[in-house]
């Protein structure tokens, strides 16, 4: 996911990124819509800011422009900033977000700080109340649960307008979705879900893209998963002619391959060099080192070894370090007293579970 926000970022795509977690959902009411909101805006980033931080910089960059091409033709700034904006009116939320933009401009033009700030914390999402969002802006709304994903429509046309080709969201972790023990709630995630998946498939959101990653349980569960909603299992159902030699790229889903030995073998080698700063009279452990290793993680775990890797990386490293800062240690003494579990997957949120409708306990 990490090198498709790169790719974006060298097509001059603008990305946000946010991992979910229990606090964040796609559909809540208490809050945890606007919290993922909040983070994805916080890690919005362009070519230039990749580090994210970026809102600031895009609206300056929207402005700009309008200034410019007040200039080319003998226009005032305000009048091309309303015109320009004009076809956000259209959408849901596209007056007032139009309004902060415009409230942006003025201070802007007037070096009012305070009024630029506001407008600022309004696209970020960090107003929670009508009150607070009318006195500092005259706006009568402002990023909630409910609103969330309608905000990120009116954004991606916002960011085109600054001269950006659109908007990328990157959301990580979606097994946290699959993990609520709620059956009603997880339910209400899925439903947000399959809007946005409709959105893109009928091309309703021109200029946003959504990348998001789980687990094969997470899509593929028919009792908690994707697949549990059969109108989510019939737009993601996998090419029935897809197989070990024929990959399809062109559905909503890519299925990402296990690892292999050899795959496993070069991805210590590439950890072995950056450990050793890129240095080959630096390295700790020598080539068979590396077979060695593979060998001992095999007759501990199993193949599980390279198809979950997770644990066997962290062995790995860890015996890095204690090679590189005990000098007269010996790989082949420690390489016996490695230990390696399993990679499991990862704890249930913990929720109320209360009016669940999943079997919890039976007894005869």
């Amino acid at each position: 996911m990490n090198l498709v926000r790169t790719v974006a970022l060298e097509k001059k795509l603008v990305t946000v990124h946010a991992d979910m977690t229990p606090e964040r959902r796609l559909y809540s009411s208490t809050g945890q819509t606007q919290s993922l909101y909040r983070e994805l805006i916080r890690n919005l980033a362009t070519r230039a800011k990749a580090e994210g931080g970026a809102l600031p910089s895009v609206v300056e960059k929207f402005i700009s422009t309008a200034i410019q091409e007040s200039k080319t033709n003998g226009l005032q700034t305000g009048e091309v900033i309303h015109s320009r904006l004009q076809s956000l009116t259209e959408l849901v939320g596209g007056y007032d977000f139009a309004d902060v933009i415009n409230a942006y401009w003025e201070g802007h033009d007037s070096g009012d700080e305070a009024a630029k700030g506001n407008a600022i914390r309004w696209l970020r999402g960090e107003f929670t109340t009508k009150t607070d969002a009318r006195a500092a802006l005259g706006v009568r709304t402002f990023v909630d649960d409910a609103s969330m994903y309608d905000h990120l429509k009116i954004l991606s046309q916002f960011i085109r307008l600054a001269g950006y080709g659109g908007l990328l969201v990157c959301i990580d972790e979606m097994v946290n979705l699959y993990k609520i023990s709620n059956s009603v709630s997880r339910k209400n995630n899925y439903e947000q879900l399959l809007r946005i998946l409709n959105d893109c498939l009928q091309a309703n959101c021109e200029g946003l893209a959504f990348l998001m990653g789980g687990t094969p349980d997470f899509l593929l569960d028919t009792r908690r998963g994707l697949f549990s909603y059969e109108a989510l299992q019939s737009r993601l159902a996998l090419n029935t002619f897809a197989s070990v030699n024929y990959v399809d790229m062109s559905g909503p889903v890519i299925n990402l391959a296990n690892l292999t030995p050899e795959d496993m073998y070069v991805l210590l080698e590439r950890l072995r060099h950056v450990f050793a700063s890129g240095s080959e009279e630096a390295y700790a452990l020598p080539d068979d080192a590396l077979t060695k290793f593979l060998e001992h993680c095999n007759n501990t775990i199993g193949q599980d070894y390279f198809r979950t890797p997770r644990n066997t990386i962290k062995a790995f490293l860890d015996l890095l370090a204690i090679l590189e800062q005990n000098p007269g240690a010996s790989w082949q003494e420690l390489l016996h007293t490695v230990c390696i579990d399993k990679d499991g997957c990862g704890a249930e949120s913990i929720e109320d579970i209360s009016g669940d409708d999943e079997l919890t306990t039976f007894r005869i």
